[in-house]
């Protein structure tokens, strides 16, 4: 018997669409031009009108590398990034990358299918609840059973994803949603009682924070990942803020680029691996204005002992976050572009440029006795702080990195140059390992013409390098920089400081010299990609412009480094940063008394 073969989908002017084709119709109104995703039997309707569709689809080899490629597009763009998975345990796979977004206020977009709307609630094949799993993980999650609700709940959940604080959103669509038929139109009107997001801020309040400003004796502005999302205006604005005031400025981890790291009044990073005077900052100042940052614990250390003298300003899209961790004097709730807009507009009044130089006195004094730095390893081995050191040097000036997390992770934001926005991006408040390479695909799927770097350890990379095959097949040329210790990192660094040197469970014996399990180069070889190895200094420059005159396929680097390189400055988990330790033993001195 032969079976007639389907018509195309859309052949018939006159047909009803079904709700699969509504899905994908919707993400061609949407503008969406790429998703992430792979098929099964849930999400199987959908799959066949894609296969007609513009929008590009990439097929990863795992969920989880499907949700943090939409987080790199996402956050190297401003854009949503989408993912699409089946049931059950392709929809559980993306858990993990949608709470990374989640966290780290990224703008995706995930539908997944469900078993049909009858089947729900009877432990069928591959059912898994995943609107209950992942309700306070996401912005929001949809439950959709029927066709005619599936453009409203997409075109909200795309909405939703993008505005106010931008995050995670999952639309979970029932297979039988997906083959009924429906009436598509555009524009689909969208209902969303009690969404009403705040992005204006109230002018007094930023008319009282300006003033605070101003007349402080020891003013720090705290950019955060806020402005990053806010945008290139937002950064603009934030630049004239500071070249108008004459404040200092220390950045969070997310807010890498929010003023470029070269900019005088830039005192680098603050928290457990900040810089000195960018912990001593806060810690002695007497107006904090923050802007765009939550105030996590890896920034504060002990909430009872964080800036104790300072009038807490706290300016953020989120009002959830503004005092759930400090005190807040002057609260105000708006997007960071309109704050810094405003705070512009005030400081243009003031009559005279704020008198801040005692505190910059003191500031330089620790700038110049606690420079960034790091110490030659002892075994022979590269220092992976001379690796990223170089590779910021030879990338071009408008390469994105994309760090994975440990070690690497802090010697990529001490010792990367990042002098705009979106161009160092990070698992920031979750900290996932196997963040970096899939991540790093989709920052270079919706930036082609700029080159990708992913800064990953071996740890992380084992996680998720799978997905350099995705990269390979779809001449996706990310260059990945492998900071390859043959340890668990960080772990193992705590594992010296506090636990006596019983290194348990942190040897990957990736980098031994009798026999490497894996050999990263023989693996990236075979998954496609140009391989290199490096384990000289002599050889770093040259290795990396061998890398970047790789342009037709992804590229891995072997670096070879010691894996007694430490992370410094620290401040141990939990302790206050007056604790902070420039060097291992060696505990600065930033009290002043006349501060």
């Amino acid at each position: 018997m032969t079976l007639p073969k389907p018509a195309p989908p859309g052949s018939q002017a006159d047909r009803r669409p079904t709700g699969a084709e509504a899905i994908v119709k919707t993400l061609e109104a949407l503008g969406v031009d790429v998703i992430f995703g792979i098929p099964g039997g849930a999400i199987l309707p959908t799959y066949d009108p894609l296969y007609a569709s513009k929008i590009r689809h990439i097929l990863v080899r795992h969920e989880q590398g499907a949700g943090h490629a939409a987080t790199g597009y996402a956050a190297s763009t401003g854009k949503v990034g989408v993912c699409l998975a089946t049931s059950g345990p392709g929809a559980t796979n993306l858990i993990t990358a949608l709470a990374d977004a989640n966290i780290d206020s990224a703008p995706v977009l995930a539908i997944t299918g469900q078993v049909g709307a009858r089947a729900i609630g009877t432990d069928a094949f591959q059912e898994a609840d995943i609107v209950g799993a992942t309700m306070p993980l996401t912005k929001h999650s949809f439950l959709v059973k029927s066709a005619d609700e599936i453009a409203p709940a997409i075109s909200a959940a795309y909405h939703i994803a993008h505005s106010g604080r931008p995050g995670p959103v999952l639309v979970d669509i029932t297979k039988s949603a997906q083959t009924e038929l429906t009436d598509w139109r555009w524009p689909v009107k969208m209902e969303l009682p009690g969404y009403k997001p705040v992005t204006k801020p109230h002018l007094k309040q930023v008319r009282q924070a300006a003033e605070a400003l101003r007349t402080a004796k020891r003013p720090v502005i705290l950019a955060g990942g806020g402005v990053i999302r806010a945008g290139a205006k937002a950064r603009l604005d934030l630049r004239n803020l500071v070249d108008r005031s004459g404040a200092p400025v220390v950045i969070t981890l997310m807010g890498a680029g929010a003023l470029p790291d070269n900019h005088p009044a830039n005192l680098g990073m603050g928290g457990m691996h900040g810089s000195v005077p960018a912990v001593a900052a806060l810690q002695r100042a007497d107006v904090i204005l923050a802007i765009g940052s939550r105030f996590d614990d890896r920034l504060t250390g002990d909430l009872t002992t964080f800036a104790p003298r300072a009038k807490l300003i706290h300016a953020d899209i989120d009002p959830a976050e503004i005092g759930k961790n400090l005190p807040v004097d002057i609260p105000i709730v708006g997007d960071a572009a309109t704050v810094l807009a405003e705070l512009c507009q005030a400081a243009a009044e003031w009559p005279a440029r704020p008198d801040y130089r005692r505190w910059w006195e003191y500031l330089k004094e620790l700038l110049r006795n606690y420079p960034p730095g790091y110490d030659q390893p002892s075994d022979g081995r590269l220092a992976p702080q001379h690796v990223i050191e170089r590779l910021s040097a030879l990338a071009p000036a408008d390469a994105i990195f994309v760090s994975g997390v440990g070690q690497h992770q802090m010697w990529a934001q001490q010792f990367l140059d990042i002098s705009g926005g979106r161009a160092l991006l990070n698992s920031g408040g979750l900290g996932t390992m196997g963040y970096a390479a899939p991540a790093a695909m989709g920052a270079q799927v919706a930036n082609p013409e700029r080159q990708v770097w992913a800064v990953d350890g071996d740890g992380c990379f084992q996680m998720t390098g799978h997905e350099l095959v995705t990269c390979a097949l779809n001449g996706i040329p990310i260059k990945v920089a492998l900071i390859n210790n043959s340890s668990l990192g960080m772990v193992r660094q705590w594992q010296t400081l506090y636990y006596g040197e019983r290194y348990s469970n942190t040897d990957l014996h990736t980098g031994d010299d009798t026999a490497m399990i894996p050999d990263f180069v023989k693996l990236a070889d075979a998954y496609g990609c140009a391989a290199l190895r490096c384990a000289n200094a002599e050889d770093v420059d040259g290795v990396i412009g061998q890398a970047m005159a790789v342009t037709d396929k992804p590229v891995l680097i072997d670096f070879q480094v010691s894996r007694d390189a430490q992370v410094w400055p620290m401040i141990a988990g939990g302790a206050s940063n007056d604790t902070i330790e420039y060097a291992r033993g060696l505990a600065p001195a930033f009290e002043r008394d006349e501060f």
